[in-house]
């Protein structure tokens, strides 16, 4: 029994003492091959992030007057300032940009005024598209008072009474950013 206990625990030891044989040298020889990986990453000096701030002007009206407005409909703009990186330009002043009207709603009868919504989509730099985002809009006064005072004095006079109409004149500067991350040559 004893010769039984001993035959037992040396089994029992010598699959530990093979196991740690085993798993002791594939580690030293992973060791060995793995080589020291360095960080290859352009250096964050280089890169205009998404998100930065871009100036842009309307080189048209945009307006509800006269119905003409609809939704999907393009525009243009440019570029109201030069957009720098570490000193050197990256977007000029005067590059193309191209929005879209998003929403229109136009004056009405009962004092509605017109309502219009635009986005910026992208500039192109160089023959390259870079997407841009931002919205921007406008919203005719309100006629009430007109109506209630039309109503007061003439009841089915408030029917004629329209708000104004929205009206974003041409030379307007509205804000966008920048919709990618752009790498810029040192």
């Amino acid at each position: 029994m004893k010769l039984l206990l001993c035959a037992g625990l040396a089994l029992a030891s010598a699959p530990a003492f093979a196991q740690s044989n085993t798993t002791s040298q594939p580690a030293t020889a992973s060791l060995a091959a793995e080589p020291t990986v360095a960080a290859i990453a352009p250096p964050k000096d280089n890169i205009l992030r998404a998100g930065t701030s871009v100036s842009v002007r309307l080189l048209e009206e945009l307006t509800t007057e006269r119905k003409v407005a609809r939704v999907g409909q393009r525009f243009r703009m440019e570029v109201a300032e030069n957009l720098n990186l570490n000193g050197k330009i990256v977007i000029p002043s005067g590059s193309p940009v191209q929005g879209e009207i998003t929403e229109v709603r136009n004056k009405g009868m009962w004092g509605k005024s017109g309502h219009i919504t635009a986005r910026v989509l992208y500039t192109t730099v160089g023959g390259r598209q870079v997407r841009l985002s931002g919205s921007f809009d406008d919203k005719g006064v309100t006629g009430t008072a007109g109506v209630v005072g039309a109503i007061v004095l003439v009841p089915l006079a408030g029917f004629f009474v329209t708000g104004t109409s929205a009206r974003i004149p041409s030379g307007s500067v509205v804000s966008a950013s920048l919709d990618e991350d752009i790498a810029v040559l040192p």
